[in-house]
């Protein structure tokens, strides 16, 4: 790593400076004591004993005490440049990666602040200009966000970047495009080495558009992180990043209470989202209609969806995680939602149904069992299910579990999501270690 390189011999230069001027103000500059002189020869005639005075005090050096405490300061001095070349190459050294992320998709968002646990400065989600920064073992990691991040137009502080994109659709699959053809542009000039990227994909899987850009095509991107069941997913280059919360909402980092853990739920299940047409959705508010299971869940459809909440709206949506046992997840447009994630801040349970969408997601190389292969692979404690039909069983069950059981539930849930953030935190900083820096070095 050049930089850290530059940083390391710079460092060292000007403490090998230092302390050859120390060296040479000592040898050369420094005051210096008059050598003690020697008195005159004595006659040898001359009593035995006076003799043994004379011998004593040819020997005796009165400044001998002040020479012995300077060589001992000076010693001291010594080590402590010694210590301070020490320090400053060990420092240099730890800090062995420096990245930059710019995170230009809210799914950065969930990276920084729930996978790393990072904060940003300033705390107003609708600052132009948001960053933070944090170290993680021996790499250093800096997070800029927000509208004035703009290609160009900030300041690249590292020589790797981790670029965080939105590739759902087609207008955001062209804002990304000028994304990333900005880092190329940085790359071809030397101002930056390595890139890898945290794509949100498409929900069908249609991510053909940035196969151009890794380099195992002859691009450039050295790691691509994705969401979804991604077919091309290979735990080489390519790997399967969680969709997480709706940070898009402002969807918080929640800390788990005591009472989010003990007290008893008011519902057995909630459900409160868009109820498509044609969708296994109708089937699910059907068979919660039956006798009377919507009366035991907390239910709120809507026709049409709403990519923005009310202060109101996602409150009770807050609400409804944190009173209810289970959370009902049916899919979407794909399996994974991020009404999974949210629910497992909470600790309601998410029940999931466990079935393949349209489109281009599936099975991997890497990964065998589609849907929700990494959580799946991570070993989620969900409860899967095939069809809605199941579900009245899923809530008979329900009733008859006691609180103490509903307890120990939550806990093992929010304990296997915290674990899980934390091995994907591990396991991003792992791959970009392993991929970033040089072969003597990683």
């Amino acid at each position: 790593m050049r930089g850290a390189r530059r940083r390391l011999c710079s460092a060292l230069l000007v403490a090998y400076g230092l302390f050859s001027l120390y060296a040479a103000y000592t040898v050369f500059l420094r005051p210096r004591r008059p050598p003690a002189s020697r008195p005159p020869h004595r006659d040898r005639r001359r009593p035995r004993g006076i003799d043994h005075v004379s011998l004593g005090n040819e020997e005796w050096n009165p400044w001998e005490a002040d020479e012995k405490s300077e060589q001992v300061a000076a010693q001291q001095r010594y080590e402590n440049v010694l210590k301070l070349i020490r320090n400053a190459r060990a420092h240099l050294e730890q800090t062995r990666l420096r990245v930059q992320i710019w995170g230009k998709a809210a799914i950065g968002l969930y990276l920084w602040q729930h996978i790393f646990g990072g904060h940003l400065e300033p705390d107003d989600v609708t600052a132009q200009w948001r960053e933070g920064s944090q170290k993680v073992g021996k790499t250093h990691f800096s997070f800029v966000t927000g509208p004035s991040v703009v290609p160009g137009y900030f300041s690249v502080e590292a020589e790797n970047v981790v670029l965080v994109l939105n590739g759902r659709e087609k207008a955001k699959v062209a804002y990304a495009t000028q994304w990333l053809h900005y880092a190329q542009t940085l790359v071809q000039t030397h101002k930056i080495q390595r890139v890898a990227v945290v794509l949100l994909g498409n929900e069908q899987c249609n991510n053909e558009w940035i196969q151009p850009y890794l380099k195992r095509h002859g691009g450039f991107v050295n790691l691509l992180f994705v969401t979804y069941d991604y077919a091309l997913v290979n735990e080489e280059d390519i790997f399967q990043w969680p969709l997480g919360v709706a940070t898009y909402r402002n969807f918080p980092v929640v800390e788990p209470s005591w009472s989010m853990l003990h007290d008893p739920r008011s519902y057995l299940c909630n459900f409160l989202g868009t109820v498509y047409k044609n969708s296994s959705r109708e089937t699910l508010m059907e068979i919660l209609k039956q006798d009377g299971l919507d009366k035991l869940c907390w239910i709120a459809a809507r026709e049409q969806w709403q990519p923005q909440e009310t202060n109101a709206s996602f409150k009770n949506y807050q609400d409804a995680l944190l009173k209810s046992d289970l959370t009902l997840c049916p899919v979407g447009i794909n399996t994974e939602c991020y009404r999974i994630y949210e629910a497992c801040s909470y600790g309601s349970l998410p029940v999931i149904e466990d079935v393949m969408t349209f489109g281009d997601c599936g099975n991997s190389s890497a990964y065998h069992s589609a849907p929700l292969q990494l959580l799946k692979t991570m070993g989620a404690p969900f409860i899967f299910i095939k069809n809605w039909k199941e579900l009245p069983a899923v809530l008979e069950k329900e009733k008859k579990m006691s609180l103490q059981e509903k307890i120990q539930r939550r806990k093992k849930l929010i304990e296997w999501y915290q674990n899980f953030k934390a091995w994907m935190r591990q396991k991003f900083i792992n791959t970009l270690e392993n991929s970033f820096l040089p072969a003597d070095k990683g």
